[in-house]
């Protein structure tokens, strides 16, 4: 189970995540930092990787293609890397749930503030 941060996350976040996916990365880290969604998502899909990101875009390649790959859709007003990283940590079971669905393509992580 590794998550690919998108870029508008911080890859501070990697390091926190690793006890519960490892083998976890960035974009910056794969030298996807500028790269477009369509080659961030060929590089998850190719990679098994699962799509960690605030961006709507993959949510709607998702809807448009199906996984893989799967994407995590965070939805929160505060962008803070503490408060996703909150989000991440208390929903991780849900997430790892989320990955051993074979149909299920994006889940919706809500973070009411």
């Amino acid at each position: 189970m590794k998550l690919l941060f998108d870029a508008n996350l911080s890859h501070r976040l990697v390091s926190a995540m690793l006890d519960d996916f490892p083998q976890s990365s960035h974009v910056r880290d794969l030298g996807l930092a500028r790269a477009s969604d369509e080659e961030i998502w060929r590089c998850a899909r190719d990679r098994d990787f699962t799509i960690v990101t605030l961006d709507s875009d993959f949510y709607d390649l998702s809807v448009l293609r199906g996984p893989p790959p799967r994407v995590v859709w965070l939805r929160s007003h505060d962008t803070a890397t503490e408060t996703i990283l909150r989000l991440l940590l208390r929903q991780r079971r849900r997430i790892r749930e989320f990955l051993t669905e074979p149909e299920a393509a994006c889940l919706e992580l809500w973070e009411r503030g």
